[in-house]
């Protein structure tokens, strides 16, 4: 992870993870541990001065967020772009629904790979310092980003580059412990939960609970190794729910560097291989200038970017009318996934809500229904 000032969360993150579908762990019962006792302080300090930059390992996914039964095949069939709705919804919905395995491979310097490991798919993404490659076994499709010499000169640029082709932000715990630490503020009472183990390895528990009634995130906790400062699981709890909404975290794990041939791709004979445009200066740029803000109060909506209304675990993310595919109204999975309310349709699990206003907008946030019907001025 790397050396950054040590902060706390804001509650964007948790529909910004839902809406990429994290890979996650069940906790795991074992043999009580006794480690030497740390504040909450000390623990966070592990974790900003954890020198670990190289690791591999595995991963499963367990997620109960209390979305309808809804058939997946209905978002597969028409002839709606799979870019535009039909593909896209039903990819993150497998991700939010049951379990699933993973493998992560990360060498310390600028190369990544992550196999999702499905009974009857295989989905990649593979960073390997010049190019970056997804593959998706069910549909034999493979997009390539040739990565430029320019967009290496640092970690930011880089990052930008994956995140610009990778349709399902994929995450390890660290990455994710990330956002949640990000900044430090007074909606938050940070603690020291149960010492234990993940994947073999004691960890540390820090615990994050809202100081807030206006949000449905209950807590999180980040599982932090007691040796390296690592952040093994990450654990997000809804208000009600006894069962985890989401965990995320290793079941195994090596802290040597993995082989350089993990880094290596080529696509498989007779895949459809789609050339991702690299972002321009300018692009990355305006990137960097419309990245979204969390203000008192809402800004009118000028970019793709969504704008946060808020700060801290009761925040509203916006997504203008015009960002909104409009083949997505067609798709026959919003049906079965969304109710009918005022001043639209909205998707309601234990952890976030989403709200489509009748005007194309889109309200995302772990918040009651309710406030975000008022970000949308519905009456």
């Amino acid at each position: 992870m790397p050396r950054t000032s040590v902060k706390w969360l804001p509650a964007i993150v948790v529909p910004a993870v839902i809406a990429v579908g994290v890979i996650a762990v069940p906790l795991q019962a074992g043999a009580a541990i006794d480690l030497p006792d740390k504040t909450a302080e000390q623990i966070l300090l592990m974790v900003n001065d954890s020198t670990v930059t190289a690791f591999s390992g595995a991963l499963e996914q367990s997620s109960d967020i209390g979305l309808p039964d809804v058939d997946l095949g209905a978002g597969m069939s028409g002839s709606l772009p799979e870019a535009a709705g039909a593909g896209a919804v039903t990819s993150a919905l497998e991700f939010l629904t049951g379990s699933h395995e993973a493998r992560v491979y990360v060498d310390g310097a600028d190369r990544t790979r992550v196999q999702i490991l499905d009974k009857m798919d295989e989905r990649d993404l593979i960073v390997n310092g010049t190019d970056a490659w997804t593959y998706d076994s069910q549909t034999n499709e493979v997009s390539h980003l040739a990565i430029p010499a320019e967009l290496k000169s640092s970690w930011k640029d880089k990052a930008a580059a994956r995140e610009a082709q990778a349709p399902t932000g994929l995450a390890t715990p660290a990455q994710i412990a990330e956002h949640f630490l990000t900044e430090i503020n007074p909606t938050t009472a940070v603690s020291v939960g149960n010492d234990g183990t993940v994947a073999g390895r004691t960890v540390y528990e820090l615990v994050l609970n809202p100081n807030t009634s206006d949000t449905l995130v209950e807590s999180v906790t980040i599982a932090v190794d007691s040796e390296t400062g690592l952040p093994l699981r990450v654990t997000v709890a809804a208000v009600g729910q006894k069962a985890p909404a989401f965990q995320l975290g290793f079941t195994s794990l090596d802290l040597s560097v993995p082989s350089a041939d993990r880094f290596d791709f080529t696509p498989p004979a007779g895949a459809t291989v789609t050339e991702v445009p690299v972002p321009t200066a300018a692009d990355m740029e305006k990137m960097k200038s419309e990245a979204p803000q969390s203000d008192a109060a809402p800004v009118e909506p000028t970019s793709d970017l969504p704008v946060i209304a808020g700060s801290g675990w009761d925040a509203v993310a916006e997504i203008a009318a015009s960002s909104v595919p409009a083949e997505l109204s067609a798709n026959p999975l919003l049906a079965q996934l969304t109710t009918e309310v005022t001043g639209g349709r909205a998707l309601s699990t234990s952890l976030v809500n989403v709200f489509l206003a009748t005007d194309g907008r889109v309200f995302v946030g772990s918040v009651p229904l309710e406030r975000l019907q008022a970000a949308a001025a519905v009456q």
